[in-house]
């Protein structure tokens, strides 16, 4: 262990784990991404038969797989991460594991809107206390310069759990119903929650006793104070946001986007290989956001390390020009006529899109110490999904729903030039992430 006191800050340094137990660790959290990830995006596939059953509008889609599920992961991420900050974060990734799976299964017996609802809220308390934790472990066992593929590669959870939520989820809705979706989604998380704990190590633990008095945990209000010399900090917390704004607002209405747009020729290709629309779609986006999340994530993360460890302000650069270049083709996906050539358009803006995760989560843990690191994570979070998650799904299914009925241009022209509005934010992205390059240099810890 190593410490020391700069800027007013107790800083402490623990020393990384070995390599081999390194690999386990960082694989077993991506794990619980995969799982965290898999309960959050099952529900998009879902969305249209949930909405028929239920008789729901667009807005309560968007409510539901957005600001309710994000209300209460932003408000319970911050003192959740200001608790790991001193507590067993194995722990506490044990219960929030447990608790989001417990949620998603308590989905699949919900009566009607309000149910669901509340499920869906405690789906997303429960995953409030998974990402920061976990971001503060993998900085722990990771030398800064392993850093940003480390972290890229937990974040490979998120494709692969998109992939087996929509592809497990579409096929399960077409042959069972969408309840018994949400059940078999949620009961392996119970189960490994528990290797979570017997398995997961704390490296506070290898801190000799004597020495633990003298680590001093700074207050909310001294991080605040802290991070807000960061600038560089800001603008890659406002950047992420309103790429997840994109991201999270698309999500829950690009299956409702193929539904109503391209419904006859889902049918006919759906047919070809002997499933039923549902089915083929989900498998068909899994396997696009899968494997282009996968390789934009893993190349973002590889990119950073690259370039970052000589030039700090890679890890703004990568994701700025990414989000640049993934515009035109995001916009090309809803406008060609053809349902196979919009989807292997989706690959591009998928793989571009996913550049930034390693590089921003990287700025996010190296401009603090480590006892800063769940909080400054939780910090961006909360950012993120408070924009992001929060109002995206909301905002676009209330355009749509204004452009289907008081604009006249009905259900499929409605949701497709909302989602059309909503890849406009790219711009704003690009901008945030490339300013944020003129201070990052400077704001990187020694």
């Amino acid at each position: 262990m190593l410490s020391d006191m700069t800027d007013g800050v107790h800083r402490v340094e623990i020393e990384p784990v070995s390599p081999a137990y390194r690999r386990y660790a960082v694989s077993f959290l991506m794990l619980t991404m995969l799982l965290s990830f898999l309960d959050r995006q099952i529900i998009n596939i879902l969305a249209e038969p949930i909405k028929q059953e239920l008789g729901l509008a667009d807005w309560q889609i968007g409510l539901m797989t957005g600001f309710a599920f994000a209300i209460f992961y932003t408000t319970f991420g911050i003192p959740i991460a200001r608790l790991a900050e001193r507590k067993s974060r194995p722990l506490i990734i044990t219960c929030a594991l447990g608790a989001w799976s417990f949620f998603t299964i308590l989905c699949g017996f919900a009566g009607n809107f309000v149910h669901l609802l509340l499920a869906r809220i405690g789906v997303g308390a429960g995953e409030a206390g998974g990402i920061p934790p976990a971001h503060s472990l993998i900085s722990d066992y990771t030398p800064r310069e392993k850093r940003a593929s480390a972290l890229a590669f937990f974040h490979l959870g998120v494709p692969l759990g998109t992939l087996l939520g929509l592809g497990m989820g579409g096929v399960i809705v077409d042959l069972y119903g969408w309840r018994h979706a949400f059940l078999i989604a949620g009961i392996p998380g119970v189960a490994i929650a528990l290797l979570a704990l017997l398995t997961l190590k704390e490296p506070r633990h290898a801190i000799p006793p004597a020495e633990r008095p003298a680590i001093e945990h700074p207050s909310f209000p001294d991080t605040l104070r802290y991070l807000a010399s960061k600038r560089s900090y800001w603008f890659i917390s406002f950047g992420a946001a309103l790429k997840a704004f994109v991201s999270y607002a698309q999500v829950p209405f690009t299956a409702a986007f193929f539904f109503r747009v391209h419904g006859e020729q889902l049918e006919a290709l759906a047919s070809r290989f002997g499933l039923g629309a549902h089915g083929f779609l989900g498998i068909s986006l899994g396997i696009i956001s899968g494997f282009g999340g996968m390789v934009g994530i893993w190349l973002g993360g590889q990119l950073g390390d690259r370039f970052g460890r000589t030039d700090a302000r890679a890890y703004c650069a990568i994701p700025a020009i990414a989000s640049l270049a993934a515009l035109p083709f995001t916009i090309a996906v809803y406008l060609v006529p053809s349902a196979p050539v919009a989807m292997a358009l989706m690959i591009i803006p998928i793989i571009l899109g996913s550049f930034w995760f390693g590089p921003v989560y990287t700025v996010g843990q190296s401009v603090v110490p480590p006892t800063m690191r769940a909080t400054s994570s939780a910090i961006l979070l909360f950012i993120l999904n408070a924009i992001g998650l929060g109002l995206g799904p909301l905002s676009v299914g209330l355009l749509s729903d204004l452009l289907a009925t008081s604009f006249g241009l009905g259900d499929a022209e409605g949701v497709r030039w909302a989602l059309i509005a909503s890849s406009l934010l790219a711009l704003g992205t690009f901008a945030l992430f490339w300013t944020a390059k003129r201070t990052v240099r400077v704001d990187m810890v020694p």
